[in-house]
């Protein structure tokens, strides 16, 4: 896909939409849907006996066009850049100007954010009730999968970790199989896809427990404050989110938190990322991100954590939009209320 400057004979500049598709793909490219200014979406074509970057080159869209220069997105296939690099074309990466326009959302898509990534975390918290001992990690994954699916959500990742294996944050090769219990500190990280948008939360809780039931944990107690610090570095973090604050200082705000409570060195990440159409976008919320300057319109994850390795592992993580002269606002309906209640 490119985005072509078009400018009318009174000067405004507009943008055009085209693609660059092998013919036996234009009939698919077509029924994309792909918004467009003009009549018909201009597609152009190329056999796969030709070189699609010469085509590209040579083709109307570039026609009065000397040294053509295009601006690649960062997960652009190296192979894809090089060949245009190849035939003539100047690439380069994308600009802050460019990636403002992507980290600032506008109201529609705010509140595709706040959809997925409500209804995400409406889905955990529907599929909480059907937990019941003994179900394994992967059953807990395919229970929520069909929650997701059932509200017509695409599925992106799907993480559910029990005990130790909610030390490490995103999972291994050894997780899946072990079963639940009444005490057991479950960590789902889950996103989903709607209508092109991400979302991307995380919820750390035990089940509901009969009052028969006596536990015999001694973790117990412990999880019970670590649940707690993780929700306190999150609102402290919540709090900072104010326009022209530096990326870094909303991740010191809830590394401080952890830290005083003698946790620092389990918190092993950044505290959070942008998110929109992709789930992980720039600015990037770490310690020493000091040059990135928030700006109305950013939305960001909201997600610290305690890794207690071979013990148990806590995250809390929800949506955050950085407003004007006011709090950050929430875009995931409602953050954990307890630990039993994500």
């Amino acid at each position: 896909m490119l985005i072509l400057p078009q400018t009318s004979s009174s000067g405004a500049v507009t943008a055009k939409t085209a693609y660059l598709s092998p013919h036996f793909e234009e009939g698919r490219v077509r029924m994309l849907g792909i918004p467009s200014r003009d009549d018909e979406l201009e597609v152009v074509i190329w056999e796969e006996h030709w070189d699609p970057y010469t085509t590209l080159l040579e083709s109307q869209l570039f026609a009065n066009t000397s040294n053509p220069t295009l601006m690649a997105d960062e997960e652009m296939r190296d192979y894809i850049v090089r060949g245009l690099a190849g035939v003539g074309f100047t690439t380069v990466g994308l600009s802050p100007e460019a990636e403002l326009v992507r980290q600032q959302k506008s109201s529609a898509e705010v509140e595709l954010l706040r959809a997925v990534n409500t209804g995400t975390v409406v889905a955990v918290r529907a599929m909480r009730p059907c937990l019941v001992p003994e179900l394994t990690e992967n059953q807990v994954t395919a229970i929520l999968d069909n929650a997701m699916l059932a509200i017509g959500f695409q599925l992106f990742f799907n993480i559910v970790l029990f005990e130790e294996h909610g030390a490490l944050p995103h999972g291994g090769f050894v997780t899946g199989g072990k079963h639940l219990k009444y005490d057991t500190m479950i960590v789902i990280d889950v996103g989903a896809h709607y209508l092109g948008y991400s979302s991307d939360i995380c919820r750390s809780f035990l089940i509901d427990a009969p009052e028969s039931h006596v536990s015999s944990d001694p973790l117990l107690k412990e999880k019970e404050k670590v649940w707690q610090i993780v929700l306190d570095a999150q609102t402290a973090a919540a709090k900072a989110f104010q326009v022209n604050a530096t990326a870094a200082s909303i991740d010191i705000a809830a590394r401080t938190v952890i830290e005083d409570a003698g946790y620092g060195d389990a918190f092993t990440h950044r505290l959070g990322h942008g998110i929109g159409i992709k789930a992980h976008e720039s600015p990037y919320l770490n310690k020493w991100n000091r040059g990135a300057l928030l700006q109305a319109g950013m939305t960001f994850t909201d997600e610290p954590g305690i890794y207690l390795e071979g013990k148990f592992g806590v995250r809390h993580e929800d949506i955050f939009l950085v407003r004007e002269g006011a709090e950050a606002e929430l875009l995931t309906g409602q953050r954990a209320r307890g630990l039993r209640e994500p």
